[in-house]
């Protein structure tokens, strides 16, 4: 089942139980993978990380802005969007591959980023954030 399909049975679970809050996020969410689909397809996992930073960093805002009760349905929406992401990789686990995809990219030198990172990106296959892997593509280079 796609992403789309189990958020859209979710929507309907949420309007049995009448869970308002989740209900009106659920629809957020169907609405913008439905629209990425029409506009050429994007890849749905994308489309959540995308939804979800953009909801984290409102929340930031309106904490900042003293509206802490927008910054709470924020926070509330991101979570909901994580629940449809693959779990995040363990740091163990996230150096591991890291450096497997450095070492297979041919990497040298920070010279090569940009062939390392591509590696690293794909490997790590959205499972961390690109700033994490990032920071450690250039640790693992700049020894």
């Amino acid at each position: 089942m796609t992403v789309l399909g189990r958020v859209q049975s979710d929507v309907k679970e949420a309007m049995k139980a009448r869970d308002r809050q989740r209900l009106a996020a659920l629809r957020l969410i169907v609405s913008e993978l439905q629209k990425a689909q029409k506009e050429g397809g994007a890849d749905e996992l994308a489309v959540l990380r995308r939804e979800r930073k953009r909801r984290l960093e409102s929340a930031a805002a309106y904490a900042g802005a003293g509206r802490e009760d927008l910054a709470a349905k924020e926070r509330f929406e991101a979570a909901l969007i994580e629940e449809y992401l693959p779990s995040r990789l363990r740091d163990d686990e996230l150096r591991a591959i890291v450096s497997e995809a450095v070492s297979e990219s041919g990497a040298q030198s920070m010279n090569d980023i940009g062939s390392a990172m591509k590696a690293a990106i794909a490997a790590v296959g959205g499972r961390a954030e690109g700033a994490v892997v990032s920071a450690l593509v250039k640790e693992m280079l700049s020894r």
